[in-house]
């Protein structure tokens, strides 16, 4: 009797436990994500004497011809930085799954490498190579960089990684057998590419398009340093709330910024539903044969794009080390002296150090008991499906409308919470936030690998939920979970948007800092804080690929038979 107790007992506790930390997640993801834009889209509605305005608000914003014409600017810039990203990036995922070109996992890394800097960085970049005392001024037919060219241009180099990833998935899941059905029938390779790889990489290239969209019509970096006059959604957004302490406007331009991004968002989940159903489990991985002539094509295509991408961080690199650009180019440290200069100093990056770790361990946690308990309890099934819908949330709502919702929200007199405002806790708490949404995804995949059977056999022991996920499923899960440390740490530090608005004085970021120093006309120093951030990040993600390694020789070695 007492063994048949034990795991009717054990269910009791796990069912408490389970709704308990629901119900606590989905407060905090309330609190953290939805009411703060809530609170912008609020303000919106209110004129300035407190007194509600309707629609006025927006009508005014339509009715401005700056503001409007910021509104179509982005939107059309915003579609021809993604029609061109995508395009690079399918040819150079192309070579990477489904040719035999040499060095692919060279050309990758080289690919990746805008991942971690800020993508003020690449903007800077362009100022030192095309700007009005550019090492290429007047090259390539390129006229003035300061305007749509260069936000172009900016937008396509730091948002291409994220288009070759979603790419590279897409066309990896190629199912060999259509290949082998189309040489049979003789089709040619022209012919074989136009019936059978681009179908089949459709909804990549819709996805790759709607997530190069939202990231450039929502980044702030680079058309902040190389926009000129030609003022976006981001860049007024910024101007309204710092220049002219204008919320009211700022929240109204914050929701035109949060419209498409949650359109593109619900199109993307969209076409991910469809892309998983057309996965069958009868797919066969396509190895591609070598083929001279295409092979060299796609590798002198690889080489110009990863020479490219090269040149611009390694500008930044020469920028930051030469002593007076471009009079005296020789080497020195002068620009990285930040306590001399304006806009923020060596405690900057202290300040993101510090950031960057608390968002990696915090944002870890959140995501591992967030996916577990969407994934693995049997009960609260409506509870768990809101808890997974609030956790993808954030890649609907732009960095720079979270941070302003996060001042209209915690910055009110009457919320208790007052106190978190300008303090430390408040930028890792919005960071985390911001970037949830794909490691939650990350980590949910993860979790999705273990069969129920292991739960099932736990609570016909009578063994405690919690012991079984500290047992199997961290375990199994624990390379993930430290790729998800190191992409909350990476982002931490490179973020810029997400922040903005929220730090204060002793608790400035170096993202902040190369901003600030920028609008000083410290674009040396700026580049060189750029480049110390891009150092950290791709030694921090170099740590955390090896801790990963060897947790997997170490504790996994059944994946490898």
């Amino acid at each position: 009797m007492t063994a048949a107790v034990a795991p009717a007992a054990a269910r009791l506790g796990d069912r408490a436990l389970h709704g308990l930390l629901v119900a606590a997640l989905l407060a905090a993801l309330a609190l953290f994500v939805v009411l703060p834009v809530a609170a912008l889209a609020v303000q919106s509605l209110f004129d300035a004497d407190g007194g509600f305005a309707r629609a006025a608000n927006f009508v005014q914003y339509w009715h401005t011809p700056a503001l409007a014409d910021s509104a179509w600017r982005s939107v059309r810039l915003a579609a021809l930085s993604a029609l061109v990203c995508v395009a690079i990036a399918y040819v150079y995922a192309y070579a990477l799954t489904l040719s035999a070109m040499p060095a692919k996992g060279l050309f990758r890394a080289v690919a990746l490498l805008p991942l971690l800097a800020p993508s003020l960085l690449m903007a800077i970049s362009l100022v030192y190579l095309f700007g009005n005392q550019g090492l290429l001024r007047g090259w390539f037919g390129i006229g003035s960089i300061y305007g749509e060219t260069g936000i172009v241009i900016g937008s396509v180099l730091w948002t291409f990684p994220h288009a070759l990833l979603v790419l590279v998935t897409a066309l990896a899941t190629t199912d060999a057998r259509l290949y082998e059905a189309a040489a049979t029938l003789g089709a040619s390779r022209w012919r074989v590419f136009l019936t059978v790889t681009l179908p089949a990489s459709r909804y990549g290239l819709l996805m790759a398009f709607v997530v190069v969209f939202v990231l450039v019509i929502t980044d702030f970096g680079v058309p902040k340093v190389i926009g000129g006059q030609a003022n976006v959604l981001a860049t007024d957004l910024y101007k309204q709330v710092v220049g002219q302490q204008n919320l009211r406007m700022g929240a109204v331009v914050g929701v035109v910024l949060l419209l498409p991004a949650v359109l593109a968002f619900l199109l993307e989940r969209q076409l991910r539903r469809r892309q998983a159903a057309a996965l069958t489990v009868r797919a066969v991985p396509y190895v591609a044969p070598p083929h001279a002539a295409t092979d060299r094509a796609l590798l002198a295509f690889c080489a110009a794009v990863a020479l490219v991408l090269l040149t611009v961080i390694g500008v930044a690199f020469f920028a930051s080390l030469a002593t007076y650009w471009p009079y005296d180019l020789s080497p020195s440290l002068k620009n990285y002296d930040f306590d001399h200069m304006d806009g923020g100093g060596w405690a900057t990056y202290g300040n993101s150090l510090r950031m960057a770790a608390l968002t990696a361990v915090v944002g870890a946690a959140v995501v591992f008991v967030t996916a577990w308990l969407v994934e693995k309890p049997r009960h609260f099934g409506p509870a768990r499906e809101a808890l997974n819908l609030m956790a993808t949330l954030p890649l609907a709502i732009p960095g720079l409308a979270l941070g302003l919702g996060y001042i209209l929200f915690f910055n009110h007199p009457s919320n208790p919470l007052h106190g978190l405002y300008a303090t430390m806790a408040i930028l890792v708490l919005c960071t985390v936030a911001h970037f949830l949404s794909v490691a939650h995804l990350t980590m949910l995949a993860a979790l999705r690998q273990l069969d129920r059977e292991y739960e099932l056999v736990g609570e016909s022991l009578g063994v405690p939920a919690w012991h079984t996920a500290w047992h199997v499923h961290l375990p199994v899960a624990l390379p993930a979970l430290l790729e998800v440390a190191g992409y909350f740490f990476v982002n931490a530090m490179t973020t810029v948007s997400a922040v903005v608005f929220l730090y204060a004085p002793h608790t400035q970021l170096a993202s902040v800092a190369v901003l600030n120093m920028d609008d000083a006309g410290d674009i040396a120093p700026a580049a060189a804080m750029a480049v110390l951030i891009f150092v950290t990040a791709a030694a921090v993600r170099g740590g955390f690929a090896l801790a990963s390694r060897a947790v997997l020789a170490r504790t996994q070695r059944w994946r490898q038979r």
